[in-house]
C-alpha cells in the first residue's frame, strides 16, 4: 500500500515539490521541485490504506485525527498541489468506482423534507455564534462576496455582494421582498435601509441566526418592516414582490428543486423578480463531498446550471439572466481561512484541537475546491413575465452605481440607525 500511495501521489503533483513520509520513514518527493517544499507525514499504516481507498472522506478525517500530519507549509498547501493538475483520471480504481457510486445515490442522500432540513441547518449554523465572528466581517456575510476590484477588503466585497444581488432584484419603493434562508440578516437590512424596499420578510431554520437577526433590526429600528421568522420554505403562505435567495439553494437537494421553485412561484406575484445566488458545478452533476456531507453540510448538495434551469422552466418561471462568479469565493474563502488562523486560539477556548483541525480543513478544501475544480457561484434571475425587467442589462449597472451613492448618502445616519430609507433615485430603463 506504501508505493501505491507513492505511485499515485507521483501521478496527481506535476508542479511544486511535496514530499511524503510514510508511517516506516520513507521518503517520496513528487512534482518538478519548484516552489516551496510541502512535507507531509502518515503516522501508521492504516492512514496510507485509508487514503488510497476513500481520499475524499479520509484525508479530512485522518486530518482532523493527527494522522496525516502537515510538517511544512499547510494543509491547504497540500491540498492546492494535488488539486492543480488534476483531472480525475489518476484517481484509483477503487476511488473511481466509489465516485460512480456516489452519484448514482446522491438523490438519496439528500432527503432534505423539513425535519431534516432543520437538523442539517442546526449542524452547522446554530455552533456558538461567537465562532463566526473570528473570520467573518461585521456584517456576518456568509456566503460569496463579490471583489469588484483585486484590492477589495472582505468587508467592501461583502457590501458590494449586497449591492449587486440588490440591483438585480430591482427593488422599489412598494416592493415585499422575501429572503429565503435570511442568515444573520444583513442582506434583509440592506434591502430596506438602501435598497428602499417597503418590507421585508425573512426566513431561517436556525434559531442562533434567528436570535441574532431579530436583535439588529430591533436595533436598527426597523423591526415593524423588517421581520424574521423560524420557517421552512414549503411552509410559507402569501404574496411578494421580490424573492431573494443567497447561499440557501445548496440545503435544498435535487428531489426537492421542483419542490423549491414551485413554491417561489406561487409566492411571487405575476410582475415579480427573483434573484438566486447559489454555489454550483460548472462542469455538470456531480455528488456531495463526502466528508463536507460528514461533518459540515449534512444533507448539501451543489446544484449545476443544467439542473436549476430545468427546474425553473418546470415550474412555470423564465430565467431572465445568468451570471457566473468564477474566483469570488476562492478569494473570499482565503480571507477567512487568514482570519480563522490568525485567531485559532480563540476557536480552540471554544471548542478543542480536533474541531478546529475540523475547521481549517473546511476552508481549506472549499477554497481548493473553488480555485481547481470547477466549483463557482451561479445568479440567476428569474421572473413570472418576460416584461418585468428592462430590456437590456444596462440596467444592473446603473442601479449598482446607484446603490453606492445611496450607501455614501446613509453612512452618516448608520449611528443611530435610521428606518427610513434612503430616497431611491431615479432609473433609466
Amino acid at each position: 500500500m506504501e508505493k501505491l500511495l507513492t505511485t499515485i501521489m507521483s501521478g496527481l503533483v506535476q508542479r511544486g515539490t511535496l514530499t511524503i513520509v510514510t508511517a516506516r520513514g520513507r521518503e517520496c518527493t513528487c512534482g518538478d521541485g519548484t516552489g516551496e517544499e510541502v512535507r507531509v507525514r502518515f503516522t501508521d499504516p492504516a492512514a496510507e490504506r485509508a487514503l488510497v481507498l476513500n481520499p475524499e472522506l479520509r484525508l479530512g478525517e485522518l486530518f482532523m485525527d493527527g494522522r496525516i500530519i502537515v510538517e511544512r507549509g499547510s494543509i491547504y498547501d497540500f491540498l492546492a498541489l494535488v488539486l492543480q493538475d488534476t483531472n480525475g483520471a489518476q484517481r484509483s480504481a477503487a476511488a473511481r468506482m466509489l465516485g460512480r457510486l456516489r452519484f448514482l445515490t446522491r438523490r438519496m442522500v439528500s432527503r432534505n423534507n423539513p425535519w431534516r432540513a432543520r437538523r442539517n441547518v442546526a449542524h452547522h449554523y446554530d455552533l456558538d455564534h461567537r465562532l463566526y465572528e473570528l473570520f467573518l466581517d461585521p456584517d456576518r456575510q456568509y456566503s460569496c462576496a463579490y471583489f469588484e476590484r483585486p484590492d477589495c477588503t472582505l468587508e467592501e466585497a461583502q457590501v458590494a455582494k449586497k449591492r449587486l444581488v440588490t440591483a438585480k432584484l430591482l427593488v422599489e419603493p412598494d416592493s415585499r421582498v422575501l429572503d429565503i434562508g435570511c442568515g444573520w440578516g444583513g442582506l434583509g437590512l440592506y434591502v430596506k435601509r438602501i435598497g428602499g424596499a417597503r418590507q421585508v420578510l425573512g426566513i431561517t431554520l436556525s434559531s442562533e441566526q434567528l436570535e441574532v437577526a431579530r436583535e439588529r433590526a430591533e436595533k436598527a429600528g426597523v423591526n415593524d418592516s423588517v421581520r424574521f421568522a423560524l420557517q421552512d420554505y414549503r411552509e410559507l403562505e402569501g404574496s411578494f414582490d421580490r424573492i431573494v435567495s443567497v447561499g440557501m439553494f445548496e440545503h435544498v437537494g435535487p428531489r426537492f428543486y421542483p419542490t423549491y421553485f414551485g413554491k417561489c412561484r406561487q409566492l411571487l406575484k405575476q410582475d415579480g423578480v427573483m434573484v438566486l445566488h447559489t454555489i454550483g458545478h460548472m462542469d455538470g452533476p456531480w455528488y456531495p463531498n463526502p466528508w463536507l456531507d460528514k461533518y459540515i453540510f449534512p444533507g448539501g448538495q451543489l446544484p449545476a446550471l443544467s439542473e436549476i434551469v430545468p427546474a425553473i422552466e418546470g415550474a412555470g418561471l423564465l430565467v431572465t439572466d445568468v451570471e457566473c462568479l468564477r474566483m469570488h469565493y476562492a478569494e473570499t474563502l482565503l480571507h477567512w481561512r487568514r482570519r480563522f488562523m490568525a485567531r485559532r486560539d480563540e476557536a480552540m477556548a471554544l471548542y478543542d484541537e480536533r474541531f478546529c483541525r475540523m475547521w481549517e480543513f473546511y476552508l481549506s478544501c472549499c477554497e481548493a475546491a473553488f480555485r481547481f475544480q470547477n466549483v463557482a457561484v451561479f445568479q440567476v434571475q428569474c421572473a413570472r413575465s418576460a416584461n418585468a425587467v428592462p430590456l437590456t442589462r444596462g440596467y444592473i449597472a446603473e442601479r449598482y452605481e446607484d446603490l453606492r451613492i445611496r450607501e455614501a448618502e446613509a453612512r452618516p445616519a448608520v449611528q443611530p440607525a435610521s428606518s427610513d430609507p434612503v430616497p431611491l433615485r431615479k432609473q433609466r430603463q
